[in-house]
């Protein structure tokens, strides 16, 4: 005969937690840090700001990878947060399947126009 001591816990859901909570602090350090940069080039630029010395801000290939790189952490940014959003108040299933198919369309659509304005400049 055993005895059962507490009841055995059941985990269901996605699993994310701990990974998803550090991916959103690391994500929103890196675009705080990435927005002081850019208020500090524009601040200490002189004249008036143009769109030629906006462009000049992003023409260093630094900058651009950088920016690049801000932007992947924006979109994963927006999709944990959406993600959890639309796991957390969307019961059923099919409709929350729905949204986040139609998040990750949305997302890679602003990010492919974002990249593709970055390289233009």
């Amino acid at each position: 005969m055993s005895v059962n001591y507490g009841s055995k816990r059941v985990v269901v859901g996605a699993h994310y937690g701990m990974r998803d909570w550090l991916s959103q602090r690391v994500t929103a350090v890196l675009m705080a840090l990435f927005t002081v940069l850019l208020l500090l080039q524009v601040i200490f630029t002189k004249g008036p700001i143009g769109y030629d010395v906006w462009a000049g801000i992003f023409a260093a290939q630094w900058m651009k990878v950088l920016t690049f790189v801000v932007l992947i952490a924006l979109g994963w940014h927006a999709w944990i947060g959406m993600r959890d959003i639309w796991m957390d108040y969307i019961k059923p299933a099919a409709l929350r399947l729905v949204l986040q198919v139609f998040t990750i369309c949305w997302l890679i659509g602003c990010m492919g126009w974002a990249i593709q304005v970055l390289w233009r400049l």
